[in-house]
């Protein structure tokens, strides 16, 4: 668990990478000590007034948190396909939320997907897709809706965790500024 003053550093750091980013500022290079050398993989979620604004992580553990977390907020506000770039407007009501990426484990059975605790992760042939474990909550999801849903966000037809994708479950530790 990330104790309460790393998270506040690790939102810290989002944002003034937004921040510096948006502006054209120069970005901030994050300390390599502390809670920004661990490796683990990030998701940054941006809501504007309560709305998805953007969402960009990586899920492998080989980077320090610190170049991620700015990385993929840099990516969230500027790269998301589905929303334009965020403006220097938008700064100011933007909610910031992270997910510290537990490791990925093997599922074999659905049963082991626990809604609410599990991210997933579905990949078949190219294609991968993943949702965060906060979505299938938010959305009121069964097990198998989240199953298929994750299918979609690969590419994949809805059934394709039935016809042989590799399924991975994780954890994910999520917090925000607000």
């Amino acid at each position: 668990m990330t104790s309460s003053s790393d998270r506040d550093l690790l939102l810290s750091l989002a944002r003034d990478a937004i921040e510096a980013h948006v502006e054209s500022c120069a970005a901030p290079s994050p300390p390599l000590d502390g809670v920004f050398a661990r490796r683990g993989g990030a998701f940054v979620t941006l809501h504007l007034r309560g709305e998805l604004r953007g969402c960009i992580g990586h899920v492998d553990a080989h980077d320090a948190l610190g170049q991620v977390i700015a990385r993929c907020a840099v990516a969230a506000c500027s790269d998301d396909p589905r929303f334009p770039a965020v403006t220097p407007a938008e700064l100011p009501h933007l909610d910031i939320e992270l997910s510290l990426l537990g490791p990925l484990e093997s599922v074999a059975a659905i049963e082991e997907i626990e809604i609410g605790r599990h991210g997933l992760v579905v990949e078949m042939h190219w294609r991968r897709g993943l949702l965060l474990p906060q979505v299938a909550t938010e959305w009121k999801w069964d097990r198998e809706t989240f199953l298929a849903q994750t299918c979609v966000k690969a590419g994949l037809p809805r059934d394709a965790w039935k016809n042989g994708a590799s399924l991975w479950r994780f954890e994910a530790e999520v917090f925000g500024d607000r």
